[in-house]
């Protein structure tokens, strides 16, 4: 009863004074809301990362090419290549490698008859590229091994290139142009969304060879391989049986390092995880800084406070309330104004976050976490208690007589 008690004498104090308690909680609110708005759109980026590779399965294991720095100041970096005669012999050589496909990703514009478009990527592959990422057709088919060996010219394009060169709605058979190649449509890809900062609608796949046509020569030299291990686990020894492989085929010297990078689904998600993790730590560093100057705001606030209300304080203690209660009362008083600080800038916070979120392109939906709105209650209720400490004992210390005497 005491509790409540407090917490209607503190609320009803808040009330009283709307704009200066706002201003007193306005770098409570900007701190969190600022911390919230970065947490929900770095757990909707992470959950849509997570679910995405959790589609593609744990036997996923992707290849990519990277730059080879010298260790020579002002050398020019060595050219790396990756190729699909690499890809090629880790299929024909590395046990328990299910399926491989190459991705070769560039851009182009397509174009059906007078409507010109650019999608996001056009990537060539092979049949094995819808098994390997399960990524699949809606309508119509995929790319086949005789598309590839009859050097055919099609395309497999995604919903949002449908609606943009107004394909209606049976697009299958029809012709358009894929940079200065004209290609006949075969499939529809199954609706995907965004994700990883990429619209998964707005692809055009074409077969590998037409892709290097399209691209040039130089494309042929920075294939990126995508891999489906026969079981989880084979996952492990098929990297270590890559590393060697791609060593031995690139001429890599035991002393330095791999012109190539092998990451499986584990690693990859991780590696997303800790980028996350590192840009929502850097934000919260700056955003504490916001959240003590509200600490600050609310301890001069709550001084005042006791300096208005030393009379009332007598007055209090003279008709029997003891040191605790004076200093549960102020002290309550503090951490409500910092909690009701936290509770508005979680609302704005979250607002924010959609907002951004639906200004980015391709980026997914903002998402708190129950974890992150406790915590923002949470260090809210400790900010209101670490800053309210020090006015509530001296309020709490104030002689009755004294106080009553106060003018």
């Amino acid at each position: 009863m005491v509790l409540l008690e407090n917490l209607r004498i503190a609320l009803a104090t808040l009330a009283g004074n709307k704009l200066r308690s706002f201003l007193t909680i306005l770098g409570i609110i900007v701190g969190v809301a600022a911390v919230v708005a970065v947490v929900s759109l770095v757990q909707g980026l992470q959950y849509k990362v997570a679910k995405e590779l959790q589609g593609v399965g744990a036997t996923y294991i992707a290849v990519d090419p990277k730059t080879q720095r010298s260790q020579v100041p002002d050398a020019v970096a060595r050219q790396v290549k990756l190729t699909w005669e690499d890809g090629l012999a880790i299929q024909n050589t590395i046990p328990g490698v299910d399926l491989i496909t190459p991705a070769v990703i560039g851009l182009a514009q397509v174009k059906y008859l007078d409507r010109p478009y650019q999608p996001a990527a056009v990537v060539g592959v092979n049949e094995d590229w819808q098994d390997v990422t399960n990524f699949g057709v809606d309508r119509g088919r995929f790319v086949s091994r005789i598309d590839l060996e009859n050097r055919r010219r099609v395309v497999v394009v995604g919903e949002k290139l449908v609606t943009e060169l107004a394909l209606g709605a049976n697009p299958i058979g029809k012709e358009i142009y894929v940079g200065k190649f004209t290609a006949t449509v075969i499939g529809v890809m199954e609706k995907k969304g965004q994700g990883l900062g990429l619209d998964y609608d707005d692809l055009a796949f074409v077969p590998y060879d037409t892709a290097i046509a399209l691209f040039g020569r130089a494309a042929k030299d920075r294939v990126r391989l995508r891999i489906k291990a026969h079981d989880t686990s084979m996952v492990e020894p098929i990297k270590a049986g890559i590393g060697a492989l791609l060593r031995t085929r690139h001429k890599i010297a035991p002393s330095d390092e791999d012109d190539f990078q092998i990451q499986t689904q584990d690693e990859i998600l991780k590696s997303a995880g800790n980028i996350l993790g590192y840009v929502t730590m850097v934000v919260a560093g700056v955003v504490g800084i916001a959240l003590l100057v509200g600490g600050i705001g609310i301890m001069n606030i709550m001084l005042v406070s006791v300096t208005e209300r030393t009379r009332e304080i007598g007055l209090r203690k003279a008709v029997g309330a003891r040191r605790q209660d004076v200093l549960a009362q102020f002290l309550i008083e503090a951490v409500t104004l910092s909690i009701v600080g936290g509770g508005i800038g979680l609302g704005f916070g979250y607002l924010l976050g959609v907002a951004v979120a639906g200004f980015m392109p391709a980026w997914p939906p903002a998402h708190i976490p129950l974890w992150a709105a406790l915590l923002a209650f949470g260090f809210s209720g400790v900010v209101g208690v670490f800053f309210g400490s020090y006015p509530a004992a001296k309020a709490s210390r104030l002689d009755p007589i004294e106080a009553l005497h106060f003018e």
